[in-house]
């Protein structure tokens, strides 16, 4: 098999794995609580989150030497605007990535059913009322929160500067994020990760918040480190 192609490969995969740990840990997370209590509440945000950070770490130890563990549309945005990889193959990693998100969402709609993918979605109290949406504070948030990982993960995984931390150090940004913002927007900082979810419970409505969002703190984090920052010098 080609580079590039087991590269994409492993975007699928990993994608398909932070979506249905992520997803499914809401579902269980629901499942598990005391009858009203939502996977948006503490125990199930908790739960949520390190679901969240610890797929992440697994990924990037499993196939970050294979494609980079983008899994993430704005993380490869983010490695595109800085140069690190070409448009084009930037294309292949977020068909990649969205195709293993639906295939995770619809697997989980096939196990758990719909009230159980419904909890996987990454909404919080700013979008869960689709007549009462917060564009604007959902985007800032999620810009923000998306700028933390791609810095995460240029610091961490393109300049290689925490060796074999590096799964470690973004799984906990991932974490750290979720637990902050959660509640509000359901920190999904993943367009790949919102939209399998979203399609899977015919919620589609809220997706383009999640893509502008992280799209903007991708953008950001990207330019940022590659042309401002860099590589860094320790003291």
């Amino acid at each position: 098999m080609a580079p590039i192609a087991k590269a994409a490969l492993a975007e699928l995969i990993g994608t398909f794995t932070l979506t249905f740990i992520g997803a499914g840990s809401g579902a269980a997370a629901t499942a598990a609580s005391a009858p009203g209590l939502t996977a948006t509440n503490a125990p199930g945000l908790v739960v949520a989150a390190f679901a969240h950070g610890v797929a992440l770490m697994i990924i990037i130890y499993t196939w970050g030497t294979v494609s980079g563990a983008h899994v993430n549309p704005a993380v490869t945005l983010g490695a595109c605007i800085g140069g690190k990889i070409p448009f084009g193959k930037c294309i292949l990693y977020w068909i990649a990535q969205f195709a293993g998100a639906i295939a995770a969402a619809y697997l989980l709609l096939y196990l758990v059913g719909l009230d159980g993918v419904k909890e996987g979605q990454t909404l919080g109290s700013w979008t869960k009322n689709a007549d009462q949406i917060d564009a604007v504070r959902t985007i800032i948030l999620e810009a923000v929160l998306t700028f933390f990982l791609v810095a995460a993960v240029y610091s961490c995984g393109v300049f290689n500067l925490f060796g074999n931390a590096v799964g470690l150090a973004i799984g906990f940004v991932l974490t750290a994020d979720i637990l902050c913002g959660g509640p509000y927007t359901g920190a999904s900082m993943n367009p790949a990760r919102s939209f399998g979810p979203f399609l899977a419970a015919g919620n589609l409505g809220p997706f383009w918040l999640y893509v502008v969002g992280p799209a903007i703190g991708g953008i950001v984090a990207g330019l940022l480190q590659a042309f401002v920052i860099g590589e860094g010098k320790r003291e």
